[in-house]
């Protein structure tokens, strides 16, 4: 898969696609990542790529032409209907069923804004999707594409250690959408503190309990709409009612 990256700042993702496992996808191409400098399509001796606002008001937008002249850069040498998308408050939440969705297609066109936004020309005539990290808003798009860049090379087979570690991850389907147990390891005490007995007992099934029980507690005590949406999807069994009864009588 290809992701095109149209950003001002280009050298932000240099040690992004160069370190960490993740870095196995980038330079092996499963994850073929391209960037883009936006300055480099904009005219004139300063090659602006923003102006102020129409009706006045603080910050500067992104110009519709430089954008423009970008995309149809990267459409004509990608050859395919690789949708356009916009990093903004405005977007679909990105989660992890999103991620798998993305993990599996041909990449897309990421667009990294700044200042106070885009011309709305632009992103009514060419953008397909918009995807939002959550309600908080960043400096810019690139924090965004790296996360998204990120969590679709995690899933790319060969890019972790253990081929099976993914599978794990809180969200996951074969978690049944709940959230990650906890995880322990050397020294077996610490500051008097030890590790649960269960977890050196070596008995893999009553192991596995506690790990469903724990991802219980943690997922109905931090996220309950998780275990709301598990319940409707008929995920949970009947023993994990009970964990989740007798666990609503302790609180």
């Amino acid at each position: 898969m290809r992701f095109d990256v149209v950003t001002l700042f280009p050298e932000i993702f240099a040690p992004f696609l160069t370190a960490g496992v993740t870095r196995r996808a980038f330079e092996s191409k499963l994850v073929d990542v391209r960037l883009w400098n936006l300055r480099d399509f904009a005219q004139g001796n300063y090659r602006r790529v923003d102006d102020r606002p129409f009706g006045g008001g603080p910050g500067m937008v992104m110009m519709v032409e430089p954008l423009v002249q970008v995309l149809k850069t990267i459409k004509a040498e990608r050859c395919d209907l690789a949708p356009v998308v916009l990093f903004s408050p405005i977007g679909q939440a990105l989660n992890h069923a999103g991620v798998e969705r993305w993990s599996g297609s041909e990449g897309a066109v990421l667009i990294c804004g700044r200042y106070e936004g885009l011309d709305q020309r632009f992103i009514d005539t060419f953008v397909d999707l918009q995807i939002s990290l959550g309600d908080f808003v960043l400096s810019g798009g690139e924090v965004a594409a790296m996360a998204l860049l990120d969590a679709v090379a995690r899933l790319q087979p060969g890019v972790l250690n253990d081929a099976g570690s993914h599978q794990l991850d809180s969200f996951n389907p074969a978690l049944d959408g709940l959230l990650d147990c906890p995880h322990y390891t050397r020294p077996e005490s610490w500051e008097g503190v030890a590790v649960p007995t269960v977890l050196l007992s070596g008995h893999h099934q009553q192991i596995e309990r506690w790990r469903r029980e724990r991802r219980l507690e943690i997922t109905a005590m931090h996220r309950p709409d998780l275990i709301a949406q598990a319940r409707s999807a008929g995920q949970l069994s009947a023993q994990d009612e009970l964990t989740l009864s007798a666990l609503q009588a302790r609180s």
